[in-house]
């Protein structure tokens, strides 16, 4: 009773693609691709940004705040 051998797996695709169809797998593999795209993209532009600014709170003795300023688009 241990790991799944490749037949098996073989039989659980077939059983899969019996059940949803091949155009609603082409479609969620679409849609699933796209998602890591946006995803990846979303990062490499966080990460081109300005790190946070450190802002001092008023009370004595405690630690600088991480904060980032986002300007506000035109109304």
């Amino acid at each position: 009773m241990g790991s799944l051998s490749l037949t098996h797996w073989l039989i659980v695709l077939l059983v899969v693609v019996l059940v949803f169809g091949t155009g609603k797998l082409r479609n969620l593999g679409k849609d699933l691709g796209g998602a890591i795209k946006g995803f990846k993209e979303g990062v490499r532009e966080g990460s081109e940004e300005t790190p946070p600014q450190q802002v001092a709170d008023a009370r004595p003795g405690s630690a600088p705040i991480d904060v980032q300023a986002k300007e506000k688009s035109g109304s």
